[in-house]
């Protein structure tokens, strides 16, 4: 097991699991046979880890590996469910809930798939991966190549027919880097190698901004703390599973438009305001609060490696939520991320992962604490296929997800784009964020106001 890979196994606890949840949502009836059958053979058949447990060493200089599970069963990771009438949103969001409260067994693969009838005519697919298996990018290209372009695509499959190619590959984790953070990193250790022999006024300039970023991130990580806030207390077990409306892509693009602004810039924007909303609601000061957000180090253009595990950073990303109007969010949103994008924070932060994954599990938990007392919970965002998908036959509406978050950490937000449309998972502490519908209804009021303005400009 990697480095990285075992601070996720030694993170969990009842109440911050260290599981990522997923749905789609399928708009009709489902041949549950055909989807075993695509799990066998895309999810089991190609990924060792779905059939392997994790077995901590009892050597203090070993960590733990993943060995092959005894008399593996495939029965026993397929949950069938039927939600009870009437099957709507709000029934499918309490089965959500229900299941994000129960831990993932460790003497057995770490991952479970419900598949449940009964949701307003159509059908759902639940998904439950631990974070220790890979990362939250890596997971949803998992999941995502078990559908297909085509309602015959498993079937065509079954007869031989690769079709890998139609399968979608999601970028994510926020693209906050414009190239690998490891090639920015090698970029800045060979200029510091050729300082010596080429002190030109450039070069200077490049390593003393260099050196500043490295100690303004250090003075983040070391000293940075949260305000007080409705969204800061010790977590619970129970926890709530909320989601917004859904949201063309054209007009979260026609938004960006108005300040030079990515697709990501706009919703990190919006998600401030629910969160400058609801802090306001209960009478708290809308200061700018941190939140961790994961940038990917993996090829995008590359298949994912069969032994998967966690090629990612965590990245310290204060949200403007103290600014008063939701233009002011946004275009301070699109600067504090432009600022992330040319600083080498992933690369320092994914080496501090590698040494906290090699360190005494008391000792890790320890400083995994220290960091995410830093943020009130983690933000990402999955880039999923652009075109609708099917499932075994039928058609995905939907795709949906919630992030863990660690320590006393208590709001987790999951931004999915999926068929030109976008929808935000908030995932909540039931016993801090006591409320989360009205965190809904603030970003879908933040988006509201961000596309009116777009459209009369």
């Amino acid at each position: 097991m990697g480095a990285v890979d075992s601070v996720w196994l030694t993170m969990d606890r009842p109440e911050n699991l260290m599981v990522i949840d997923a749905i789609m949502l399928l708009e009709g009836p489902v041949d549950w046979d055909r989807v075993v059958t695509v799990v066998e053979r895309r999810l089991v058949g190609r990924f060792p880890v779905f059939g392997q447990r994790p077995v901590l060493s009892s050597s203090p200089l070993e960590g733990p590996r993943w060995t092959i599970a005894d008399n593996f069963s495939l029965d026993r990771h397929l949950v069938r469910a039927t939600l009870p009438s009437p099957g709507d949103e709000a029934v499918l969001q309490r089965y959500v809930e229900t299941q994000m409260c129960s831990p993932l067994d460790h003497d057995h693969p770490l991952w479970e798939l419900h598949l449940v009838d009964g949701y307003v005519g159509g059908a759902v697919l639940l998904a439950r991966f631990h974070h220790a298996m890979a990362d939250g990018i890596a997971l949803a290209q998992v999941l995502l190549s078990l559908t297909d372009i085509d309602p015959d695509g498993d079937l065509v499959e079954l007869d031989g027919t690769d079709t890998t190619a139609d399968r979608p590959s999601p970028s994510g984790a926020l693209s906050l880097v414009t190239a690998p953070a490891s090639s920015l990193w090698r970029g800045a250790r060979g200029l510091l190698a050729d300082l010596p022999r080429s002190l030109s006024r450039s070069a200077m300039v490049d390593a003393i901004t260099l050196a500043r970023q490295t100690g303004q991130i250090a003075d983040k990580l070391l000293l940075g703390s949260n305000p007080e806030s409705p969204l800061i207390g010790p977590p619970g077990i129970e926890k709530r599973a909320v989601w917004s409306r859904p949201r063309a892509l054209p007009d979260v693009k026609r938004v960006g438009r108005l300040a030079g602004a990515t697709v990501n810039d706009v919703l990190v924007g919006a998600v401030s305001g629910a969160i400058a909303g609801y802090v306001t609601g209960r009478g708290g000061d809308p200061r700018d609060l941190t939140t961790m957000v994961p940038v990917n180090l993996r090829p995008l253009d590359q298949p994912l490696p069969r032994e998967l595990g966690n090629k990612f950073a965590l990245v310290m990303l204060p949200l403007p939520t103290g600014r008063p109007s939701p233009l002011q969010r946004l275009t301070e949103a699109k600067r504090r991320m432009d600022s992330i994008k040319t600083s080498p924070e992933a690369t320092l932060t994914f080496g501090i992962l590698n040494a906290i994954g090699r360190a005494n599990p008391d000792v890790a938990r320890y400083v995994v604490d220290f960091f995410a007392a830093k943020a009130i919970g983690v933000t990402t965002n999955v880039a999923g296929p652009l075109t609708g998908r099917y499932l075994a036959g039928t058609r995905i509406s939907t795709v949906l997800g919630w992030v863990p978050g660690s320590g006393e950490q208590t709001l987790g937000v999951c931004i999915f784009s999926y068929d030109d449309v976008v929808r935000v998972g908030f995932k909540v502490d039931a016993g801090v964020v006591t409320e989360p519908e009205d965190l809904v209804h603030a970003f879908d009021d933040e988006m509201d106001t961000l596309v009116r303005l777009a459209r009369a400009v």
